[in-house]
């Protein structure tokens, strides 16, 4: 085991009360308010560990905020609403919304930013970008109000609860201590109700593993029931599969590499994909609408992201032209981030088909 003061304490926390839970395992690794991966860093860019979309291009954003400019109008152009986004990075999303929202009359003036945001280095980086934002821990605390709102890879980054099929039902994954390693394990009595668990799983083969996710449901359908009850619209962007189905999908990303999930936390970003089924499922359960999934690439494509590329080259010079048409291509293309990440749209019951979700 890599020699790490997390490491070290989740090894006690295992020797003085037995194996954790898989999601409470990824909790720590991950939001431990010392040692945990997002508290400690900035995981962004080259010299981080994976790269966001706001991050390739300021296109990404611009066309969320057109997408949220739109149905700020068609609800009637609400004189004071909350502009949120759920774990907001280094600011670079909500300033290129800022920025598009800009073109919309009155829209900018009646919009109050708001981040969900833990990681205290984050934070000081979203300060400079945005310095007129107020800072929540939940998504609870946010005010009263019809709320727009923004996810970019959050979900994936939630703890997931797994299980394994075995001959005496579904059991879940731990994480144990052999020798000085940190290993998944089984719990050795099974599952009792196996209600929670997906449809899809109700035929899984021995040996194969459902993921759950409880934090993102429970996140999703209160994020639902607030634009619910409040009017507002949200979009969940994250890579993930469309249908609910078996498989183990945990994985850890260093240096812009897979990683072990289990041998250094707090010093790689562990992930999972996201489940858009269930959370399509929580969503109506918090009385809102949902739209989608859709590929991400269709989505911009359908918003215009091929006329903006068009409209910022023509003032580029050469070595500008490369960069956006490689944007572009990173953003929409099958083989790179346009299928594997979904777009799923929240909006208030009895709306319209929003854009981009035809």
């Amino acid at each position: 085991m890599t020699e790490n003061a997390l490491a070290r304490h989740i090894a006690r926390l295992i020797q003085e009360t037995g194996p954790i839970p898989l999601s409470h395992y990824m909790a720590l690794a991950l939001g431990h308010p010392r040692y945990g991966y997002y508290m400690t860093r900035d995981p962004l860019g080259a010299k981080g560990d994976f790269t966001t979309a706001p991050e390739i291009s300021q296109m990404f954003g611009e066309m969320l905020g057109l997408w949220l400019a739109d149905q700020w109008l068609q609800q009637g152009a609400p004189r004071h609403f909350a502009l949120a986004e759920l774990g907001p990075g280094r600011g670079t999303l909500m300033t290129d919304i800022l920025r598009a929202i800009r073109s919309v009359p009155g829209m900018s003036e009646a919009s109050e930013v708001h981040f969900i945001e833990t990681s205290p280095v984050l934070r000081e980086m979203q300060k400079v970008r945005v310095p007129d934002a107020t800072w929540h821990e939940r998504i609870d605390t946010l005010p009263r109000l019809p709320l727009f709102l923004v996810a970019n890879e959050f979900f994936d980054a939630l703890p997931v609860t797994q299980y394994q099929r075995t001959d005496r039902g579904w059991c879940e994954r731990y994480v144990a201590l052999e020798g000085e390693r940190l290993i998944p394990v089984l719990a050795p009595v099974p599952l009792a109700n196996d209600a929670a668990l997906p449809p899809a799983m109700k035929n899984a083969a021995e040996g194969e593993i459902a993921e759950i996710s409880p934090a993102s449901t429970s996140i999703a359908e209160e994020m639902a029931a607030h634009i619910a009850a409040e009017g507002g619209a949200a979009l969940v962007i994250d890579y993930g599969h469309e249908k609910s189905a078996p498989g183990d999908t945990l994985q850890a990303m260093k240096n812009h590499a897979y990683a072990d999930p289990f041998a250094e936390p707090g010093m790689a970003d562990i992930t999972a994909h996201v489940d858009f089924e269930m959370l399509v499922k929580a969503v109506r359960g918090g009385n809102a609408q949902a739209h989608g999934p859709v590929e991400q690439g269709a989505f911009l494509t359908a918003l215009g992201i091929d006329g903006r590329a068009e409209a910022l080259s023509r003032n580029a010079t050469a070595s500008q032209r490369h960069d956006i048409e490689t944007a572009l291509q990173r953003l929409t293309g099958r083989d790179e981030m346009g299928s594997l990440f979904k777009v799923l749209g929240i909006t208030p019951r009895g709306s319209a088909l929003p854009a981009g979700f035809a």
